[in-house]
């Protein structure tokens, strides 16, 4: 039987292979734009469902089998949720997610602050995914496609944010395979701490930033039903996969 590590591994391994195809959508400019908001929607609702509906729930259980007191849970969603924040906004205010078109408010340094927020961002997504095979294979698998879902926006936004600051396709395409790296760090460091006490209700602050603070104005950006329905269908999904994955 495969080690929850190896599992860890090979599923960051994978959600790191999306980040570099959201590089390859900018640098190749072969792909519809228009197409990655429908990713960011779906993937948002998706995520929102993993946060609410397994992380916090599994951290709860957590809480009562292990360790955390009752105080600490909550707390360390906030600390996960303003991590992000510090580093995705105080690093990098101007930063969205998505298509950089500010041409005339980038530069150089304003492009390497953003992979800087981002790589950060990055490593939870692997401390996220290696504390959910840390739980069962079954919480692995389900934050694992929480990850993979908003991968290649992750990409498609680095890549585009380089690019827009001066930097060529192939900083671009570097800048992505950090992030990709930066994923398997993330996993290698919440096996090495060998406990997913602490870090699911972190990466659970962390994501829910991603979901609510970074996705969700994309989708917002583009008004009518469709986008909501997307939001909902992630969601959906979310309840489908949780359903298959836990019998």
């Amino acid at each position: 039987m495969t080690s929850p590590f190896i599992e860890s591994i090979l599923f960051a391994l994978a959600a790191a292979a999306a980040n570099i195809l959201g590089s390859t959508i900018v640098t190749s400019q072969k792909w519809a734009r228009r197409s990655l908001r429908y990713f960011i929607a779906v993937g948002s609702g998706f995520m929102m469902g993993a946060i609410f509906l397994e992380m916090i729930p599994e951290t709860l259980e957590l809480n009562s089998e292990k360790s955390l007191t009752t105080p600490a849970w909550p707390a360390l969603i906030l600390i996960g949720y303003l991590i992000v924040h510090f580093f995705e906004h105080t690093f990098t205010p101007h930063m969205h997610f998505g298509e950089e078109t500010h041409h005339d408010e980038m530069s150089p340094a304003i492009g390497f602050s953003a992979l800087v927020g981002m790589l950060v961002h990055t490593f939870f997504d692997g401390v996220m995914i290696g504390a959910g095979f840390l739980i069962t294979q079954e919480v692995g698998i389900v934050l694992f496609l929480a990850v993979f879902l908003h991968k290649i926006v992750d990409g498609f936004t680095i890549a585009s944010i380089v690019i827009t600051s001066g930097y060529s396709a192939s900083r671009a395409m570097g800048a992505s395979v950090l992030l990709a790296i930066a994923t398997l760090i993330g996993v290698m460091a919440v096996h090495a701490a060998g406990s997913a006490n602490y870090a699911l209700p972190i990466t659970a602050g962390c994501s829910l930033y991603v979901a609510a603070t970074d996705l969700m104005p994309e989708v917002n950006r583009e008004m009518g039903v469709r986008m909501a329905f997307l939001v909902f269908a992630g969601m959906g999904l979310f309840l489908l996969v949780s359903r298959i994955a836990h019998g």
